[in-house]
């Protein structure tokens, strides 16, 4: 996908050209689906004890409209301590959201979404048995909304939290390897609704 033009890489359900915010490995598109292949020591955090900082993990990010869904499968093989795939919602380098599927710090694989405003809050939560999972990010004005799903059908709210903002922001879609060498995620099903949802129990 570097063969494409930067601003008219596209993927087929997102309405907007895609662009790189640090570059992977390599990487594929096709309809809607993305392959983001990421090299060692990517990552994107800052630590609460702020001896850990850093923000060269790849994202392939687009502007959305103020309200939206975006939802997507995500799997990759767990191969190393905290290698993992994302939704990002970012503002800038201090204020963003990484909603992750990462092999934690037990070796199992889990959800875990990344409040960042100037300080990460980093918050573990369900543990998935299988290599892939559906993810839904939803805004509604000010207010984000994180969902997962087995089956791409029922889904289960993770977090609902305002997210102020006063910059454009961008939204789409992160690999990860921070001590391995390689994590290649596959992130499928891609789907971006420019709608409000209604009951965010449900993310309808």
């Amino acid at each position: 996908c570097f063969a494409q033009n930067a601003a008219s890489l596209k993927i087929k359900t997102i309405p907007f050209p895609l662009t790189w915010d640090n570059l992977p490995v390599s990487c594929s598109v096709e309809g809607n689906s993305l392959t983001i292949v990421a090299g060692p020591k990517t990552d994107m955090f800052r630590d609460p004890n702020v001896t850990y900082n850093t923000d060269n993990a790849p994202k392939l990010l687009f502007q959305p409209g103020n309200d939206f869904v975006l939802s997507t499968s995500i799997q990759h093989a767990f191969t190393s301590k905290w290698d993992g795939g994302a939704i990002v919602l970012i503002e800038d380098s201090l204020n963003w959201i990484k909603f992750c599927f990462e092999k934690d710090y037990t070796g199992a694989k889990r959800v875990v979404s990344v409040v960042t405003k100037d300080i990460s809050d980093d918050c573990n939560a369900v543990e998935i048995r299988n290599n892939k999972v559906y993810y839904k990010l939803a805004k509604a004005g000010n207010v984000i909304t994180l969902y997962y799903s087995l089956n791409n059908k029922k889904w289960f709210l993770i977090r609902h939290l305002q997210f102020n903002s006063t910059k454009p922001l961008k939204v789409g879609f992160l690999a990860q390897s921070p001590i391995g060498k390689i994590c290649r995620v596959e992130f499928t099903d891609i789907q971006y609704h420019p709608t409000k949802i209604k009951d965010p129990y449900t993310g309808q």
